[in-house]
């Protein structure tokens, strides 16, 4: 989840964002490229989402179906779902490559991309856009909502009866570590499924406002910068959660950051 976050910030920030800003003309701009790199921040996009649902139903059956933990709750099963998840990410986004031509020539080579006419008049093209819609970020949003509710209810009644069971067995001041772990495990999840619904609830009112309105798009305005701009922030926040409530991940972070230092130093005295 955070590797597809860094993916997005680094194919629609640094390549895209930045890229058009300090360098209107360069590699980036040639079409080719530019299409490239549409179809990376849309699969980027996708994966990020679906990593965050994904997380959430984890989190869901690790807590609520002690029966499927065993069985789902795995390595091997983490790796087949993220596998999955990688690969319709990129098949559901192969037809952006299809949808772009070049804004203008220059010195006979095609820059920029624009999307086609037909992208605003064909049924087909429609139907793959609120298809596209629907997929990301509508179902997730729902389907987020839905999880924690349900993992919220959950643990609310088993705390409720576990704190009735050990304050009369131990007394009221009883320090619970299964309670602890619940606490943290609740913390972690509302906090990353919590930021992807305020972050990109204004990207989808922005996205389906027009639709609703029977406008075909919007133009520039403070909204459409405001929703691109948490849109984009959500695809931070998951490492900054991890780093602050995960012990085991500011380690690996340490030692990855480490490895490389480690080596300059060896290969420098050696």
């Amino acid at each position: 989840m955070t590797a597809a976050d860094l993916l997005v910030v680094i194919t629609d920030v640094m390549l895209r964002g930045i890229g058009e800003i300090y360098f209107p003309v360069s590699f980036l701009t040639i079409t080719p490229v530019c299409r490239l790199i549409a179809i990376l921040i849309s699969t980027a996009s996708t994966a990020s989402v679906w990593f965050t649902v994904v997380f959430t139903f984890d989190r869901f059956v690790a807590i609520c179906c002690q029966k499927l933990k065993t069985k789902y709750c795995t390595e091997k099963t983490a790796a087949a779902v993220i596998g999955v998840v990688s690969a319709l990410s990129c098949l559901l986004n192969i037809p952006w490559c299809f949808v772009f031509d070049p804004e203008y020539i220059m010195d006979n080579i095609p820059r920029g991309c624009v999307l086609k006419t037909t992208f605003f008049t064909s049924s087909a093209w429609a139907a793959f856009d609120l298809f596209n819609l629907v997929l990301t970020p509508c179902l997730p949003f729902i389907l987020i909502l839905l999880f924690n509710l349900l993992t919220a209810r959950h643990i609310l009644v088993a705390s409720s009866v576990r704190r009735g069971l050990r304050g009369r067995s131990n007394g009221e001041n009883y320090k619970d570590p299964e309670m602890e772990n619940r606490r943290k495990s609740i913390i972690l999840l509302f906090s990353i499924s919590g930021s992807f619904i305020l972050l990109w609830s204004t990207f989808i009112f922005y996205i389906i406002s027009p639709r609703t309105a029977n406008v075909q798009y919007y133009t520039a305005s403070d909204i459409e910068s405001a929703a691109f701009m948490l849109q984009l922030l959500s695809s931070c926040t998951n490492t900054c959660i991890y780093v602050v409530t995960q012990t085991k991940f500011r380690e690996e972070l340490k030692n990855g950051v480490k490895y490389p230092l480690n080596k300059i130093v060896t290969f420098v005295k050696s």
